[in-house]
């Protein structure tokens, strides 16, 4: 929800040796070995797109295991069932009575007039089935989003679904990719308007308008949020509970059940999610939306999702009935339920305490909250996750990739109690060899994959210590990327002359990722750093018999730029291990804070990519107004 909260390579040297020594080594780090922990917790808590493929169900939040001793360092799984279904073809795409999707209209025909695109009963009804219709909006910013929602639907062999648009950019682009969208007659601006600005809070409104507006047609609504994907069918959950008036989603982070049935709702401290919800078109359901748009219209102060909370706790309870999981709310009428957030999941669910998969659930739904980095933070979880659909050239960028597998002493993972300082230097170890593959990556032009980071702390927005109590977050854990690095920084274009040239990074699991064409996956090279001196250690792009190459770890830019400007043409070169001013200027500002110490106003730590050159470094709170700044 942080949306909803609101949201070694030392560069030295003098010359042009490259700036850092390479810091990681071959590692002999983790057994391929996974296994689930089962934690039963109750406790309350205060176009036509032919890019388009479908990876497995995501495994990202999949249980990982840290390196044990002795063991190869590799990325352990617990990967769900397998799934490969491609696009759909068009008479697959194709509903009972539904037009299809991802069929283009033909370039000659011309654009019906928007007048055609409006919002009525009529242009619904074309879309419903079984009395259901499925919906998101957002504006041209979001394409990329509503194209990955769209497909994990149609994939899932559900067509009756529609995305409004909020400017008539976005509109045009969906109607010529054969995706069912509709006027929300907003006139928005295409770019992205960020979490909490005026326009957002425009975007919230809309939302609510057009539940108000859609009820009346008799249709139930599933409303969602553009920054979630559908991993399995939810309708058949959804009618179990014929009943309800309202189903929504929520912030738990604490299981109440340990089963698919709903959340016991007197357990659920934390707000209600309506990036996920499901309305009946009942008379409750009908009056709750006329006071919760009444409310947001006459105040724009007020978020819609915090309106929503307080209108529908006006009165909570007594329950439906003993087994239903649904209860009484809002004016005592409305009859609510809580679907479960081990499998209609949050961004802390689904990617922190993998809840789903200690419960050995499968999930329905994933939602990008509890996230740190606006938009390309979502985008970027997403893509860890394997669940977003990108365009080929994503997979075979220009001048091809770099990965390394990070060298993680067992201590630095296992040892000790999980305090700050035990945190922070488990993050550090790892962030120097990031920097040093950074280095690496700046100097030959390519992409970086980047490692899986481990933590051992939670980061949440709030004082906590070290883990959220009651959660199923095992310590230590795969941190998102966001947790510890300011990705959309990362992925910001910033002057070049003043921070050198941009450097290209891919989420830790892409080079597991189906889509990952052939011709990248059978270019490889694997490159083990080597001791200057030793026996056959020495600079040449001659690989031994087994097929590596072996390179000293002190050797100058020009050197490494001499030797693996022979290897243009790979795709992959993976190291074994682990333009200075501007460069440096550039990687300081790619690091984020970890959130938050106990007690401590203010209690948020900064990360420092080079705290190894400042002596007596510690990670501690800033200590007045003035500190209070990134690493400079």
């Amino acid at each position: 929800m942080v949306e909803g909260w609101r949201n070694g390579l030392r560069e030295a040297t003098n010359s042009k040796p490259l700036f850092v020594t390479i810091y990681a080594t071959v590692i002999i780090g983790v057994l391929v070995s996974s296994f689930y922990v089962f934690s039963a917790i109750y406790s309350p808590t205060n176009g036509s797109t032919s890019w388009l493929s479908s990876p497995p169900l995501s495994t990202a939040g999949r249980i990982r295991q840290p390196p044990q001793e002795n063991a190869t360092f590799q990325t352990p799984v617990v990967p769900l069932p397998p799934r490969s279904l491609p696009l759909p073809s068009p008479e697959e795409a194709e509903g009972k009575s539904l037009g299809k999707i991802w069929v283009s209209p033909p370039r000659d025909k011309k654009m019906p007039p928007l007048e055609s695109f409006k919002l009525t009963k009529e242009l619904f009804g074309e879309r419903v089935k079984d009395n259901v219709i499925i919906v998101t909006f957002g504006n041209y910013a979001f394409m990329d989003f509503i194209l990955t929602w769209v497909k994990h639907l149609t994939d899932l062999d559900i067509s009756n679904l529609l995305v409004g648009a909020m400017d008539t950019k976005l509109l045009e682009a969906l109607y010529w990719k054969g995706v069912p969208v509709f006027d929300m007659g907003s006139h928005m601006s295409t770019v992205d308007v960020g979490w909490g600005s005026p326009t957002f809070h425009k975007m919230g409104r809309e939302k609510v308008i057009l539940i108000d507006s859609v009820l009346p047609f008799g249709y139930e609504l599933l409303m969602c949020d553009t920054d979630m994907v559908w991993l399995k069918n939810p309708l058949p959950y959804l009618a179990r509970y014929p009943e309800a008036d309202v189903l929504t989603s929520s912030d738990q982070v604490v299981p109440t059940v340990v089963d698919d049935s709903l959340d016991i709702w007197q357990q659920v401290g934390a707000a209600y999610n309506i990036g996920i919800f499901h309305w009946r078109p009942t008379e409750p359901a009908k009056k709750l939306a006329k006071e919760w748009k009444e409310m947001l219209l006459a105040d724009d102060k007020v978020w819609d999702q915090n309106g929503f909370n307080e209108i529908v706790r006006k009165q909570l309870g007594p329950s439906v009935d003993g087994d239903s999981g649904l209860f009484y709310a809002y004016d005592g009428n409305l009859k609510v339920g809580i679907l479960p957030a081990s499998i209609f999941c949050s961004g802390h669910t689904y990617f922190v305490q993998a809840m789903y998969q200690q419960l050995r659930l499968e999930p329905y739904a994933l939602h990008t909250t509890f996230q740190y980095a606006g938009t390309e933070g979502k985008r970027h979880r997403l893509r860890e996750g394997m669940v977003f659909f990108d365009p080929p050239e994503y997979y075979d960028a220009p001048g091809g990739f770099i990965s390394f597998k990070p060298s993680i002493p067992k201590s630095l993972l296992l040892d000790g109690k999980h305090t700050i300082e035990s945190h922070f230097t488990l993050v550090n170890h790892q962030m120097k060899q990031i920097r040093s593959a950074l280095a690496i990556a700046s100097l030959l032009n390519r992409t970086l994959v980047m490692p899986p980071i481990w933590c051992r702390l939670d980061r949440l927005w709030f004082g906590h210590p070290g883990t959220l109590v009651g959660s199923m977050t095992r310590q230590p854990f795969i941190c998102p990327l966001d947790h510890v690095f300011e990705v959309n920084i990362m992925l910001k274009e910033l002057p070049e002359d003043e921070f050198g040239p941009g450097i290209g990074i891919r989420e830790y699991s892409f080079l597991d990722n189906p889509s990952l064409p052939k011709q990248v996956k059978e270019s490889w090279l694997d490159v083990q750093l080597c001791q200057e001196g030793k026996e056959g250690c020495e600079a040449t792009n001659i690989t031994t018999p087994s097929g590596f190459l072996k390179f000293p770890k002190r050797s100058s830019e020009d050197t490494f730029k001499a030797i693996f400007s022979s290897f243009n043409d790979v795709k992959v070169i993976k190291f074994s291990s682990g333009r200075e001013e501007r460069f440096r200027r550039r990687v300081k500002r790619y690091v984020g804070i970890w959130c938050c110490e106990e007690n401590k106003t203010p209690g948020h730590i900064y990360y420092d990519m080079y705290w190894d050159e400042k002596p007596g470094w510690k990670p501690v709170p800033p200590q007045t107004p003035e500190e209070d700044h990134p690493p400079v």
